[in-house]
């Protein structure tokens, strides 16, 4: 994929719990209208203190309140173990973006904000979340916790992907999978969020990895992040443009209109094969617009935890 404009550097969000937080309740707002009107925007995150259970965890403040007493739960007792795994190549840092704000996203920051809304959710249920973040190297590993402040190091960890350098930076997918699918000793709901550039020969071998999670009895959902206007569409206007390979750095000179067409059908193709290449794997394939709400991302959270269970 060659991709039109110089990177410029990026400024993360300036508060993404905040946003993240947004994202949540305006989804969970909405959840009437859908069929997970079930779905209560209260989550239990203590549970009633039984006679002869140790006191280290009793709620003082709550029993102020209450004059009842409640202890805290912990990750030991959560239902859900979930892995987020993320691209932070230099393609994902497409389109160039001074500053990241809910309307105006890169694939990065598309990426992150869901990561962020999932990671909202969990919290709220109490579940356990880790995360992966990875570009020419190993970049974070942290294994699956649900403590607050887990929750926070971890948003660090997202907003210091957002200002990474964003030039230059490719990857091997699949050799951080396997690396991921050997540290991840207990069944988890993975979800990996990529804009999927890769050769034909490295396809191959992520596929290979993906197996690889899924042999060790993980659930895996493959966030396909993409700017559909742009990379699928090729919606540029027809003046003479150099794209610009930001991985690479390989160019090439052209009137957009010449190649449009062309263009579209190998990548719809593209698109096509992996969704079927997916199902024969038995892995969830669920492409994604930068561009659109995130939505699809939490209801899939929802059916994938309901169905991990």
């Amino acid at each position: 994929m060659n991709l039109e404009k110089e990177i410029n550097e990026i400024v993360g969000f300036k508060n993404l719990e905040l946003l993240a937080t947004q994202v949540v309740e305006g989804f969970i707002s909405g959840l009437h209208k859908s069929p997970f009107h079930g779905f209560s925007a209260e989550f239990a995150e203590h549970k009633i203190y039984n006679n002869g259970e140790s006191t280290k965890h009793i709620d003082w403040k709550l029993f102020a309140k209450t004059d009842k007493l409640y202890t805290k739960r912990y990750e030991e007792e959560t239902n859900l173990r979930c892995h987020l795994i993320l691209d932070n190549s230099s393609s994902m840092h497409y389109p160039a973006l001074g500053e990241m704000h809910i309307d105006s996203l890169n694939k990065i920051g598309f990426a992150s904000l869901a990561s962020a809304a999932i990671m909202n959710l969990m919290k709220r249920q109490r579940d356990s979340v880790g995360m992966s973040i990875y570009s020419d190297h190993y970049e974070f590993y942290s294994n699956e916790k649900a403590s607050e402040r887990h929750h926070q190091m971890l948003l660090q960890q997202l907003n210091k992907a957002l200002g990474s350098k964003s030039s230059g930076v490719q990857t091997k997918t699949y050799a951080h999978l396997h690396l991921i699918a050997e540290k991840l000793k207990r069944r988890s709901l993975v979800f990996l969020f990529t804009d999927m550039f890769q050769s034909d020969k490295e396809q191959h071998e992520l596929f290979e990895a993906l197996q690889h999670l899924k042999y060790n009895k993980h659930e895996v959902v493959l966030f396909h992040t993409y700017d559909k206007e742009k990379e699928l569409r090729f919606d540029f206007n027809n003046r003479p443009k150099k794209f610009v390979d930001i991985e690479t750095s390989e160019h090439i000179n052209l009137y957009p209109d010449n190649v449009k067409q062309t263009y579209e059908t190998a990548v719809q193709s593209y698109f096509d094969t992996l969704a079927l290449k997916c199902g024969h794997y038995r892995i969830k394939y669920v492409p994604v617009d930068v561009n659109e709400p995130f939505n699809t991302i939490l209801t899939t959270y929802l059916v994938e935890r309901a169905r991990f269970g």
